[in-house]
């Protein structure tokens, strides 16, 4: 069982950034795949960024050069830094934890995107 706990969204002005933060905890995440998902508003959850757990990573085609992903095992948590933030990637940030067929969430943290 893994437990999930992301921070450090909020509102931001376009081309600002912000580094979102998740936290696990009950098991040591260095065994999962971890990835952000995102959520807006009468939209599906679509995969933003992807890190596996041997380091490699996948961006979604809106985020590439503009994001990036990565994991310090030691302490158990993964990062999201989102540079030149754009009205678009307003939606709600979710953190996800999976191996084989356990698959983990997080509660989800708010990203606004506004002038």
């Amino acid at each position: 069982q893994v437990q999930l706990v992301e921070s450090g969204g909020g509102l931001v002005q376009p081309g600002g950034s912000l580094r979102l933060s998740c936290a696990g905890s009950g098991s040591i995440i260095s065994i999962y795949a971890m990835g952000w998902y995102r959520q807006a508003p009468g939209k599906q959850r679509e995969l933003v960024a992807l890190i596996h757990n041997d380091g490699p990573t996948n961006y979604a085609d809106s985020v590439k050069g503009r994001f990036t992903i990565s994991r310090d095992n030691a302490k158990n948590t993964v990062y999201l830094q989102m540079n030149s933030l754009k009205p678009e990637d307003t939606a709600v940030y979710f953190c996800n934890a999976a191996l084989g067929p356990l698959i983990f969430w997080g509660q989800g943290t708010q990203v606004t995107v506004s002038s």
